[in-house]
């Protein structure tokens, strides 16, 4: 799903207007209309909804949810901020379809905010219709003043196509206004604002509603940005022949473990394996056979002359992809076995953890990586590569500069865990839940994704089908474990429920 820009929205919404051909008062209404379903659906309607609304085409929306909220017997009232001395064509037109029939309070002025009563116990639902996306700076006087005080109402909050206040393609400085949503409405698309993990107090659950937007302008539209789907996901995942052997899915390298993080080695060859590869190699310390071969009797040992540590050159030649680092330890000779890697690897090599951690210190290294490598890299780590910023904002486009420089995917991990290609493009993911941050998660998405490469999907295509599985699978164990009891192993293990639910 693509994630279009303030000024691509208001092209997407001209070019369906034009064509379709459709007004755009009734373009409104149809995602009022959207609306209001998922309002009748999704809240508790047994009670007053109060709507508030700007002056503008966002005010304009909430005015018609009102409307319709009426015309289906809900108790509603309308409160309307007169922040600016224009109202928009689609305000005015929307105001005259309801200003004999619902209960509209006006507000002039900053005092005025203090003459309007509302009784908490008869009010369930509180939309916010006050601003939309087209803003550029921070709210100020009366809008910041009633933003402040809906937040301070307990009643459940859910705006429309963006929290008022909140930017829609950057990030807001830290103390700006901006309303705290339950639920946000978003039209067709999600915002680029919605991945910052900043926002996500402001955004809070966040639903895309179909407006049906022109296909065509979406289509023939280039984004740089994208939300993974299972549509998108589903469109890469391939279908075993029939006659296929273990020889036909790949041969995998994975360089993991040290005295005391040999449970690393153990999940991310399991997870390996559980992703659909052929076969499995586990490059370990002596200190690991044991347990390798004990844990996780379906890979294979290649244990190193080093009790506690990797120090022997690995043979690369059998190998159709590489993942290395989950537990390895920084030990000096580690560091040189990963130098020996990268410059005699001819296939792409997944980098995490420790991984990551020896680059940053050896970062002349990262010019003689082979091409298409992926760094899977939690923020902390993904800062000792390249610097700490401010902000989600800044660390965005680090990381877009990164993969471009180094030719290499960036799997940044987090609530929406983000994708960058060489090309500059990046996709958030969509799946994955808090249960998620436990000591191992990233292990298992290491083995995920050196899996795919092993089974000849593209770099692009292992990290976009390996995140969203990860964080799927990890979906479906929470609903079996809960978010506070799920360990990595847990998601190891919902990686099949996770491959049926997509192929469904």
């Amino acid at each position: 799903m693509k994630i279009f820009s303030v000024d691509q929205i208001r092209e997407a919404d001209k070019f369906t207007i034009k064509n379709e051909p459709i007004t755009s008062i009734a373009l409104m209404e149809r995602a009022a209309l959207a609306c209001y379903e998922w309002i009748q659906k999704s809240t508790n309607l047994s009670s007053e909804v109060i709507v508030f609304c700007g002056n503008g085409n966002n005010g304009a929306d909430g005015l018609a949810i009102a409307r319709i909220l009426k015309e289906e017997g809900q108790v509603v009232k309308v409160v309307v901020l007169n922040h600016s001395d224009r109202r928009s064509d689609n305000f005015n037109i929307n105001y005259a379809r309801i200003k004999d029939r619902i209960e509209i309070a006006e507000i002039n002025t900053i005092d005025d905010l203090k003459l309007v009563k509302f009784d908490n116990e008869n009010t369930n639902v509180i939309v916010d219709a006050i601003l939309g996306s087209g803003i550029n700076k921070p709210t100020a006087g009366l809008l910041a003043d009633c933003i402040k005080y809906i937040n301070n109402l307990p009643c459940e909050k859910i705006s429309i196509d963006l929290p008022s206040g909140l930017f829609c393609d950057g990030l807001n400085s830290k103390n700006d206004p901006i309303l705290n949503a339950d639920y946000t409405l978003s039209f067709q698309f999600p915002k680029l604002s919605f991945m910052f993990s900043e926002n996500e107090k402001f955004v809070g659950k966040f639903t895309i509603l179909d407006i049906e937007l022109s296909q065509e302008f979406i289509s023939n539209t280039k984004a740089n940005y994208y939300l993974l789907t299972k549509e998108d996901v589903r469109a890469i995942l391939k279908k075993r022949n029939s006659l296929a052997h273990k020889g036909n899915f790949g041969h995998a390298l994975i360089v993991s473990g040290s005295k005391g993080k040999m449970g690393a080695a153990v999940l991310s060859s399991k997870a390996c394996i559980r992703s659909g590869t052929g076969l499995v190699t586990v490059r370990v310390p002596a200190c690991g056979y044991q347990i390798i071969q004990i844990t996780n009797p379906e890979a294979m040992a290649d244990v190193d002359s080093s009790a506690d540590f990797i120090t022997d050159n690995i043979q690369l030649e059998n190998y159709n992809a590489i993942g290395v680092g989950p537990g390895i330890g920084m030990d000096k000779q580690t560091q040189n076995v990963l130098k020996l890697l990268i410059q005699n690897s001819v296939v792409p090599i997944v980098f995490d953890a420790d991984a990551i951690n020896i680059l940053a210190e050896n970062k002349t290294w990262l010019s003689f990586i082979p091409p298409d490598c992926i760094f899977t890299p939690h923020i902390k780590e993904f800062e000792r590569l390249v610097g700490k910023v401010s902000g989600s904002d800044e660390r965005l486009l680090q990381q877009i500069e990164f993969s471009r420089k180094y030719r290499a995917y960036v799997v940044l991990k987090g609530a929406h865990t983000s994708i960058s290609s060489p090309s500059g493009e990046v996709f958030f993911n969509s799946t994955g839940n808090p249960g998620m941050a436990t000591g191992g998660s990233g292990d298992v998405l290491t083995g995920v994704i050196t899996s795919l490469i092993a089974q000849k999907y593209s770099s692009l295509q292992a990290c976009l089908q390996g995140v969203y599985l990860h964080g799927l699978a990890g979906d479906f164990a929470s609903t079996k474990k809960t978010q506070e009891t799920m360990v990595a192993s847990d998601i190891i293990r919902g990686l099949s429920d996770a491959i049926k639910f997509i192929r469904a």
